[in-house]
């Protein structure tokens, strides 16, 4: 049903969750999250973006526009099953997520953020990397020729987890893209999260879709500076911050996965039962 061979989809009711995979990540990183949204009765896509789960050379042929492209043809099919709307994007894709509600305000009822990332300014990130040889690598040519290799502990705390995404690393260049996302970030895509990030910049003002923001107080790409930031930029009423400890920046795969996926599904349930009218959504800043 869905663009993209390892595409999510999972229908139950007729309330719909569009989830949003990472960039360079892929689709199966959102596999604990869907699993816990199916068994809430919510029907679930997660869409395959643009240039994932295939070749870096083919990843490096994307923009950002293509990743939202692909989102926005998943919302329309998804909306062809479904008569309620919302989305949840994980890091970069929390940023597609919102430009999404931006984008569709009629449509996306609520947005769940789970490591929304509008600095790379985590404790893993250098801070000579990230004041001036990011800059120089991302904007002359250099760009076509560099990639950014994430050192441990990619985004994971978990030991277990962690050990297994760096022997894959290790022993394939490849990453295996389709479960692991690539092993590495080629200086063209971090480009185009730069400008994925002024685009969504932006538009914060006219997202009103009730959001709940999930972040890490250990995340060690993205510091929770973003999560005040996004809080304090959009125009939504409804505002609830989800803070977590023990966990690193992937929220869906790590320690915390299963509160994480818990409190994601309650604030979607709760918000389709306002919608139904069996109460009231409060103007809330938690």
């Amino acid at each position: 049903m869905f663009p993209g061979r390892y595409g999510i989809f999972e229908k139950r009711g007729k309330t719909g969750v569009l989830l949003v995979h990472g960039i360079t990540g892929s689709p199966a990183e959102m596999k604990p999250l869907v699993r816990k949204l199916t068994a809430q009765g919510f029907s679930v896509a997660c869409p395959q973006l643009a240039g994932h789960c295939s070749t870096l050379k083919e990843l490096k042929q994307t923009r950002w526009s293509d990743w939202y492209a692909s989102l926005e043809a998943a919302m329309e099919r998804l909306g062809e099953e479904c008569d309620t709307l919302f989305v949840s994007g994980l890091s970069m894709g929390a940023l597609l997520a919102l430009k999404l509600a931006a984008d569709h305000p009629d449509r996306i009822q609520g947005v769940a953020t789970l490591s929304a990332t509008f600095f790379y300014d985590g404790w893993n990130v250098p801070r000579l990397r990230q004041r001036f040889l990011l800059p120089l690598a991302i904007y002359s040519p250099l760009r076509y020729f560099w990639s950014y290799h994430e050192p441990a502990p990619y985004g994971i705390k978990d030991d277990r987890i962690r050990n297994v995404i760096a022997a894959v690393y290790q022993n394939d260049s490849a990453g295996m893209p389709e479960k692991y996302g690539y092993s590495e970030f080629p200086g063209v895509t971090i480009r185009e999260t730069f400008r994925l990030i002024r685009a969504v910049k932006r538009d914060l003002t006219t997202i009103v879709s009730p959001l709940l923001i999930v972040h890490s107080t250990e995340d060690d790409m993205a510091s929770l500076k973003n999560a005040t930031f996004l809080a304090a930029g959009v125009s939504s009423d409804q505002v609830e911050t989800f803070y977590v400890d023990d966990t690193y920046h992937v929220l869906t795969l790590d320690k915390r996965k299963d509160d994480v996926a818990a409190r994601v599904a309650e604030f979607f349930r709760r918000i389709q039962t306002a919608i139904a009218g069996t109460e009231s959504i409060y103007s809330v800043r938690v």
